[in-house]
């Protein structure tokens, strides 16, 4: 964080110093809530949580060097003291950022978010220091955390936005103002948090609605090819920027192919010239993020041969996220387990078919939450797209929803060997073990919830022998 005395933040959070005996004393280190990140010259923000209370911890903090805790109460050290912890953070954050005067840009969607995110910070970090959301920290606490985390050599500043409902992009874009908007999709992901689409669509457009108008510098970067974020521009004053596959898109990809290992090659096209990409990550879906990424990098001054590079350099930032590991007896794990919906299921489905040619494939699927009145359906359609796709066999791990979609395996003609239903991750573990060969490809994916990742840990742990090769 830039550095900030602790009587200017008691004045901009608008609370009350306690316990602090030089109120010029500055914050030079990070803003953090997790006690064991704190250190010298930091501010620590205590939390009251369902398990822990972070004011419990406000001496450790300080005797771990960190300058003071804003705080609900009075703590016995000192501390900047007020109504409302979470607000005050956000306050925190939209000072700092006014501050700056990065170019702050934002992004959100149903799906490919935090890919997309990454794929954004990498290219424009070949341009100038740039700060972004760390994972998937992209709500009202883990947003304001990471612009705090800017400094004053940061240009760009690239901020993953979700939502739970109506109002909290709103709420998220009041904190840190963008200039750039970036909407990805409007897809099935928390349909039954929303009730449907067009809700979806209404709170995704929050972002768009935010930006400054185009005379003021405003952007809003839109996917052409999902007509509910293509109707968004009616939304907004900005200058609006199109990319995907339609030929109203400023920002497109041609001759897009899987190379053998599954990874994208395109040719990118920008206003200013086109280059070709061969990308690192796995998967056609990627395409588009990269084509959302190269849309922000152009309008802020990036040749296309100069995205090109960069995106082809680009790699995976966060964790189970199509994380390829190649196992020493050549089984190749493909963990995608940190979240699922039905976009990203069947893409990652496609993903498995193109990396699979030649070889058996394996994908061990469970349950894509939060799908309502749509649970059902999604499922048995993602049951029918893996025998579609023809991977050798679909192991659907848990209750009701993975039966759903062994059910939709066996409706599209799965009726042998090719599919099978488990209880949990440990018998999807078990069977594997038993049944897996040298070059078989292993996709595993599900909600978070599911935690389905052990499977694919297991599965490494299980072929390392030796040193296992990430690829």
């Amino acid at each position: 964080m830039i550095a900030l005395s602790l009587a200017e933040i008691a004045e901009v959070v608008g609370g009350q110093t306690h316990d602090i005996p030089d109120p010029s004393v500055l914050v030079t280190g990070e803003v953090v809530r997790d006690s064991r990140e704190a250190g010298p010259g930091s501010l620590f923000v205590a939390f009251v949580g369902e398990r822990v209370d972070g004011h419990d911890f406000a001496a450790q903090v300080v005797e771990a060097g960190a300058v003071a805790v804003l705080a609900s109460r009075p703590v016995g050290v000192p501390a900047i003291v007020v109504e409302d912890v979470q607000a005050a953070l956000g306050a925190l954050a939209r000072h700092v950022v006014a501050r700056l005067g990065a170019t702050l840009v934002a992004l959100t969607g149903s799906a490919g978010k935090t890919s997309t995110k990454d794929l954004v910070a990498q290219v424009l970090g070949n341009k100038a220091p740039t700060v972004f959301t760390p994972g998937s920290l992209n709500n009202e606490i883990g947003l304001p955390l990471t612009a705090l985390t800017a400094t004053e050599d940061t240009r760009f500043l690239v901020l993953e936005m979700g939502a739970r409902g109506i109002g909290h992009i709103r709420y998220l874009t009041g904190l840190t103002p963008p200039r750039i908007g970036l909407v990805l999709n409007v897809g099935s992901a928390h349909i039954g948090e929303f009730g449907g689409r067009e809700q979806i669509a209404q709170a995704k457009g929050e972002l768009v609605e935010s930006l400054p108008p185009a005379e003021e510098g405003g952007v809003a970067i839109l996917n052409a090819d999902d007509p509910y974020v293509r109707a968004m521009a009616s939304r907004t004053k900005a200058k609006v920027i199109l990319f995907g596959e339609s030929g109203e898109a400023d920002v497109s990809a041609e001759n897009v192919r899987l190379t053998d290992s599954g990874q994208p090659f395109f040719r990118l096209h920008t206003p200013s010239g086109a280059s070709d990409v061969t990308m690192r990550l796995y998967g056609e879906h990627h395409v588009s993020n990269a084509l959302a990424a190269a849309a922000v990098a152009h309008e802020l001054g990036m040749s296309a041969d100069e995205i090109a590079r960069a995106l082809s350099e680009a790699g995976s930032l966060s964790r189970w996220r199509m994380e390829v590991t190649e196992r020493p007896d050549g089984v190749t794990v493909v963990n995608d387990a940190y979240n699922a919906n039905p976009e990203s299921m069947k893409a990652a489905l496609r993903a498995l078919a193109a990396m699979g040619k030649g070889r058996r494939t394996w994908a061990v699927l469970g349950r894509m939450a939060e799908l309502g009145d749509e649970a059902l359906a999604e499922h048995d359609a993602v049951g029918r797209l893996a025998v579609r796709l023809n991977v050798s066999k679909l192991v659907a791990v848990g209750g009701r929803e993975a039966a759903w979609l062994q059910l939709g395996a066996y409706n599209e003609g799965s009726w042998g060997e090719e599919s099978v239903h488990v209880s949990d991750a440990q018998a999807a573990v078990d069977l594997l073990r038993s049944e897996l060969r040298p070059g078989d490809v292993v996709l595993v994916k599900a909600s978070r919830s599911v935690g389905l990742e052990s499977v694919a840990q297991a599965l490494l742990e299980t072929g390392a022998e030796g040193e296992v090769a990430a690829r």
